[in-house]
């Protein structure tokens, strides 16, 4: 992408969200354009101190080009970033090998160290395989044993997943439900996904709902030429496919994303009559068109994944709760626990009297 594109892309976003948003460096590997994003960020600073806009951005990496002189610059912009890496080694060098074969776990990790020593509260994003499913728990002991504080499992939907794989998976599920509520009893704080969601889509009736994942709505594809897509899936489509919804310099095609907006059905008629249908993942439409071709189209890898994570779930919320545990109950009860966190963090203790 040139910058004048990045450049447009960015002033796009301030017109169209009152200046507020933010702005997510991703595809490939985003830090093979280290001059790119300095050049972006230090065009958002104008537009901040010119009072038009507060741009905000995050960055997903592999973590290979993370060197001193990049995390310095994440320091000084507070950029959120987002690390790749799979969990345990044997997890992780299944998949994410260098062109020659050789392993890529140790320099991963190494990334990991120096990104939490400037970013404490960075995100790792570990894939789960049907051959590394069986790491599930080891990865995420592994990760908050490291220091990460927010992990996110995601299954690759598109590999192929067997009837065993899933019941590996379901029984890797149970032993987090098993970690999960030790490590809360212990008062260990973590953020481990996608159990915080399913947990919150119980807790707050319509959460799942306001967060679900809607073509075209709440956020817009931008691809290296410049054309606006509903989705990342669809950003190598090209301007001639029927995906294309705009570009930077001329804007969003409104018919065609409300287009988009109307044929991504809220409600699947696959699903119908499905008792968790308020809680589950079946409107993103990127992961449909990824697992089946069809962005209406449901996964029975998905549908299945979505039972034993909502199941997980709710076996955790419901033995924490019975235990009236304080931990859990702030985490999910209490709206300002983000920012008490924090508070309590900083000052290296535990707060007083807001555990109720």
């Amino acid at each position: 992408m040139s910058l004048d594109t990045a450049i447009a892309a960015l002033e796009l976003g301030v017109r169209m969200n009152d200046g507020a948003f933010g702005l997510a460096f991703f595809g490939g590997e985003p830090l093979l354009h280290k001059p790119l994003i300095r050049a972006v960020v230090a065009h958002a600073a104008t537009i901040r101190a010119a009072g038009k806009g507060l741009p905000r951005f995050k960055l997903t990496t592999n973590g290979l080009a993370l060197d001193d002189a990049f995390l310095a610059f994440v320091e000084q912009h507070k950029l959120h970033i987002a690390l790749s890496l799979d969990g345990v080694r044997q997890a992780h060098d299944a998949h994410r090998r260098f062109p020659d074969g050789s392993l890529s776990f140790d320099r991963t990790l190494d990334a990991l160290r120096r990104l939490l020593k400037v970013r404490p509260y960075s995100m790792v994003h570990a894939v789960i395989n049907p051959d590394t499913a069986n790491r599930m728990v080891d990865s995420a002991s592994f990760l908050l044993d490291e220091g990460v504080r927010y992990v996110s499992f995601s299954l690759n939907h598109a590999a192929a997943w067997t009837d065993a794989d899933m019941a590996v998976l379901e029984a890797q599920y149970e032993g987090l439900v098993q970690a999960y509520v030790g490590w809360t009893r212990a008062g260990r704080k973590f953020y481990l996904a996608p159990l915080e969601t399913k947990l919150a889509s119980h807790i707050q009736c319509d959460r799942e709902r306001r967060d679900r994942c809607a073509l075209g709505v709440r956020q817009l594809s931008v691809s290296p030429e410049g054309h606006l897509f509903p989705c990342v899936q669809f950003a190598d489509d090209g301007a001639g496919s029927p995906a294309h919804i705009g570009d930077v310099w001329q804007g969003v095609d409104e018919p065609a994303r409300q287009r988009w907006i109307a044929d991504s059905q809220p409600n699947k008629d696959f699903c119908e009559g499905c008792a968790i249908i308020e809680r589950c993942h079946h409107t993103c439409g990127c992961l449909n068109r990824q697992a089946t071709g069809d962005i209406n189209g449901i996964s029975p890898v998905m549908c299945r994944h979505e039972q034993i994570c909502i199941a997980a779930a709710d076996r955790i919320g419901a033995t924490l709760f019975a235990e009236r545990n304080p931990h859990f109950l702030r985490k999910h009860y209490n709206p300002a626990y983000p920012l008490l966190s924090l508070v309590e963090d900083l000052a290296g203790e535990r707060l007083p009297g807001w555990d109720d």
